[in-house]
């Protein structure tokens, strides 16, 4: 039996199996910050394929959050009937609708990939003052972020609260935090970019005490059934940056603020690192912050062989596999997955002559 296919019950909420669509931002919101036609092509598009969890792109908890201009936001009562749609469809076809929330910090206000202009956004061109733990920019051509005070990070951790409890009204029935990938979480986790003296710096427990805060008030508006996920970069690859063995003892201190799941992925934080891309090159350390911090995990990184992504559910790697580009180019991957697998996957009526 396929134990990529068979189910995982979080909290209050059973996965179909253990295949997860990693968020990718599309950079095709409309105004505001408001999801699209796109949006619910996109993500429902991958459930009708087959995946268990349908996770959206980052989605900001306020205006100066998003990466970009063209990101998709959740601030607001407008975002909740937007994403209504969305979640309804995802649900429909048999997967279970999550929204990943962050917030970019010093890279907000970036233009998107296929842009001609790099780097960060004019006021003038849609763009606005990014922040984070400090005053460096994340690379020469970002804008120059201003550093928190305690009122902003106060307002920071509201923020997320009060998106949690937006992402339920609009249908979304799993939340990930997003710590990971050079975004302001992961900002202040790092020591290669938090350099502050106060109580959100200096040692481990105050790097992470943002992550954590953050993590609390999600669980608290979400309540005790949803499942709370939270995405970290599990390390920077830099020397004297943020660490695997880091990353294990943030998986604690997260469990204990009410998270369910930690989804390793990794750097982000600085422009240069040396990172030993190839099939499956996260995966260690999920099985790492899985096997020592007792939490469970999920694995991320050019998955792209059924069989691969089977042997590191069933041996205990991971508990869920986190497909990105993959996805991209094979919104069925899943089905051709479970004919591989000799397993089952939900089919709507509409598709069943064809499987």
């Amino acid at each position: 039996m396929s134990v990529l296919f068979s189910p995982l019950t979080l909290r209050g909420l059973t996965l179909p199996n253990r295949i997860v669509m990693s968020p990718m931002c599309q950079y095709s919101a409309g105004p505001d910050g408001l999801p699209t036609d796109w949006h619910r092509v996109h993500l429902g598009a991958r459930a009708v394929g087959g995946v268990g969890l349908v996770i959206s792109e980052a989605t900001a908890v306020v205006p100066e959050g998003r990466i970009s201009p063209r990101d998709t936001g959740l601030w607001s009562d407008a975002h909740v009937d937007a994403w209504r749609p969305v979640t309804g469809f995802v649900a429909a076809a048999g997967a279970v609708p999550a929204v990943q929330l962050a917030h970019a910090g010093r890279k907000a206000s970036t233009y998107w990939p296929w842009s001609p202009t790099k780097g960060g956004v004019p006021d003038a061109e849609g763009g606005w003052p990014p922040v984070g733990p400090g005053t460096e920019p994340f690379a020469p051509s970002y804008r120059t972020p201003a550093a928190l005070d305690r009122a902003g990070l106060d307002r920071v951790v509201e923020a997320f609260g009060q998106a949690a409890g937006r992402a339920l009204d609009a249908g979304f029935r799993a939340v990930e935090v997003h710590a990971a990938h050079g975004y302001l979480l992961h900002e202040f986790l790092s020591p290669l970019v938090n350099e502050r003296t106060d109580d959100y710096g200096g040692d481990l427990a105050g790097r992470s005490r943002l992550a954590v805060e953050v993590t609390r008030a999600v669980r608290s508006a979400v309540g005790d059934a949803v499942p709370v996920l939270v995405r970290i970069s599990a390390t920077d690859w830099v020397p004297g940056g943020w660490t695997p063995a880091d990353s294990v003892l943030l998986a604690g201190l997260l469990a204990e603020a009410g998270a369910d799941l930690v989804d390793c992925s990794s750097g982000g934080g600085v422009p240069a690192a040396d990172i030993p891309l190839g099939p499956g090159y996260q995966v260690p350390l999920s099985a790492r912050v899985r096997r020592e911090s007792k939490v469970p995990t999920g694995a991320v990184g050019l998955i792209t062989a059924p069989e691969h992504a089977e042997a590191i559910v069933a041996g205990g790697d991971a508990d869920l596999v986190l497909l990105g580009r993959e996805l991209l180019r094979d919104p069925y991957w899943p089905r051709r997955a479970a004919q591989r697998l000799g397993a089952a996957v939900h089919t709507p009526e509409q598709y069943l002559r064809a499987w």
